[in-house]
């Protein structure tokens, strides 16, 4: 079983390793198939040790000072390697479809494999150190990724910002690991969790703090959420894998994984779920009225991302684990979907600019039609099952504020996602095009990602069962909640079919100042573009100025001043005098030598 887990891990390494001798080279099917495979390999050994419900440590080597070079096979990170690898073996075979006349079709499934090596290192590691490291190493992949197309001014602005806005979250993260480190002296989990109840209340909750904001920007919470929507850049398997399945998931399985830590800081973990909350909306709100078709869904993600973090501030650790799961099937579907509308559209993002494409494109409309029902959360898909358990859960818990936030962002995300499917598939065309159905290879990558998306939530009792032995087993099951979340998102349904289907709204809305204010992401991006970043500029030109005027300016004087006093006392073609000179200087060096030497 030990062999399973490293095939699992390394599986993806080997695909990069590959992949990367090809990079420069043509076009190559076969080591893209060939990465594809190994990818599929890597998600059967980690549906084989789920199935088997395997639970083991692997330890490798030592890193330093007692922290291991470890991994950790239980519960949680079975059911993350199982997902990671599902997702990432699909979109591998969907990016054969995708890339085909792309350039750098080799090197891009290079990048691929090492985002999914990164990612189930940071997942399977049994401690924070080497969660770290497979924090980075996502990191960076999502920056290579994004600026896949570098050429692109606008799309490597994307990636910078993106990185760059991780790089700070990461930092207090960092200093949270530190700070553990010199309370406790270890980093592996078990021994941390152990220790933990005899650590003072303060340093517990300035850990979680530190290590929370490293989950807000990883998962893209306020304020730190603004690189997600621009990350749409890159192509479109990337946004399914990394921006809606796996990397942005991870802070979210940060705060799961240390939950014993956040069941201490109470006060703190309520302040998660409101965050969670308020993005939930936040999200949902700027969703309402977006054109590009891929930032829809992408804070459609960070909604749904506040869900999570809403179940897990409020120590219902299980219940996010669980909408995570099923999320990643049916978001990942729509991104897939959505590059096949782009792949008929000829790149088109802009939904306004589709319409009547039901027709051309029957597949992809039924298959991106069953994963917006899912995200509504309709019956029985799986959307609806994980969904209703973290409203369910905030109702019967008594905080009815949190839970009356999330029923009204329900009903948004029902409402903005047939606005999506009425604009780009069952309204009158609005283009020139002639679309077409995506490649058989293409749609046969997404099936398993539809079948999922229908059945996991089916799975609830035999997923909580499973889980139990890592986090506790909560019942949320309310029929009042079922019913008005079933009723919220039926009324967004209906409003947005009967309002798109009717033409309800005219070009003269969007002037109206909140749609205005919606479709500017309430100005916070340009807040940050016009004032922080201008600022930060500002001040790095003062600092260049200063570099060059004043400190350059001391260096060239000095070295100026040496010349001249050099040409003074040296006289030209004089080599004794030089001569002098040297010998003299080593006998102050050897009587200084030997006067500190004395003193010693």
């Amino acid at each position: 079983m030990q062999n399973l887990a490293l095939i699992a891990l390394f599986a993806p390494l080997l695909s990069f390793a590959l992949a990367a001798c090809f990079a420069l080279r043509p076009k190559n099917l076969l080591i893209a198939t060939l990465c594809s495979l190994l990818i599929g390999l890597s998600a059967l050994s980690s549906l084989y040790l789920l199935w088997h419900d395997q639970s083991f440590n692997l330890t490798l080597f030592e890193w330093f000072m007692g922290v291991n070079f470890g991994f950790d096979i239980d519960a949680l990170s079975l059911v993350m390697m199982s997902v990671v690898g599902v997702v990432a073996t699909c979109v591998h075979f969907y990016s054969i479809f995708y890339m085909e006349k792309d350039e750098g079709f080799n090197k891009f499934f290079a990048y691929l494999g090492l985002f999914v090596f990164s990612m189930l290192f940071l997942v399977m590691s049994d401690n924070f150190l080497g969660l770290f490291v497979g924090w980075e190493g996502v990191g960076l992949c999502s920056w290579l990724l994004i600026g896949f197309w570098y050429h692109n001014d606008k799309y490597s602005f994307a990636a910078n910002e993106a990185f760059i806005m991780n790089r700070i979250a990461d930092l207090g993260m960092l200093l949270g690991i530190f700070w553990l480190y010199l309370q406790v002296g270890t980093l592996k989990y078990e021994e941390v969790f152990a220790l933990l109840q005899g650590l003072d209340h303060g340093a517990l909750l300035l850990i979680a703090a530190c290590l929370f904001i490293g989950a807000m920007g990883k998962s893209a919470q306020f304020p730190l959420h603004t690189w997600l929507a621009d990350a749409m850049a890159g192509p479109t398997p990337v946004s399914a894998l990394i921006h809606a399945a796996t990397m942005v998931t991870a802070g979210v399985y940060l705060v799961v994984r240390a939950n014993p830590l956040y069941d201490l800081v109470p006060e703190f973990s309520y302040l998660i779920a409101l965050i969670g909350a308020f993005v939930a909306l936040f999200a949902a709100s700027m969703a309402l009225v977006a054109r590009d078709l891929k930032r829809i869904i992408a804070y459609s993600t960070l909604s749904q991302l506040g869900y999570m973090f809403v179940a897990a501030g409020l120590g219902a650790y299980s219940l996010a684990l669980f909408h995570l799961t099923t999320h990643a099937f049916f978001k990942s579907l729509l991104f897939l979907g959505a590059g096949n509308v782009m792949h008929a559209m000829n790149d088109e993002l802009d939904i306004k600019k589709m319409g009547g494409l039901f027709s051309p494109l029957k597949i992809t409309a039924i298959f991106m039609s069953i994963a917006s029902l899912a995200l509504a959360g309709i019956y029985p898909l799986s959307g609806f099952f994980s969904k209703d358990l973290i409203l369910g859960y905030a109702f019967i818990s008594f905080h009815h504020g949190i839970f009356l936030t999330l029923l009204i962002a329900a009903f948004m995300t029902a409402f903005y996602s047939f606005r999506l499917l009425m604009l780009v598939f069952f309204t009158p065309a609005r283009h020139s095009a002639h679309p077409h159905e995506a490649s058989k290879i293409a749609l046969l990558a997404m099936s398993p990602l539809l079948v999922l998306a229908v059945i996991a939530g089916f799975f609830e009792h035999g997923f909580f069962e499973f889980i139990r032995t890592k986090l506790v087993l909560i019942d949320a099951e309310n029929s009042l909640v079922m019913i008005l979340a079933s009723m919220a998102s039926g009324l967004g349904i209906f409003l947005a079919i009967l309002a798109y289907g009717r033409g309800w709204f005219r070009e003269s809305v969007e002037q109206n100042f909140f749609h205005k204010l919606l479709s500017n992401d309430y100005f916070i991006p340009h807040f940050y573009h016009q004032i922080l970043v201008a600022w930060c500029v500002r001040f790095c030109e003062f600092v260049r100025h200063f570099d060059k005027r004043g400190l350059d300016l001391c260096v060239e004087k000095i070295a100026t001043s040496c010349l001249l006093l050099s040409s003074k006392i040296i006289v030209p073609n004089s080599l004794n005098l030089m001569l002098y000179c040297l010998v003299g200087g080593f006998v102050i060096l050897g009587v200084l030598c030997v006067l500190f030497w004395g003193g010693l």
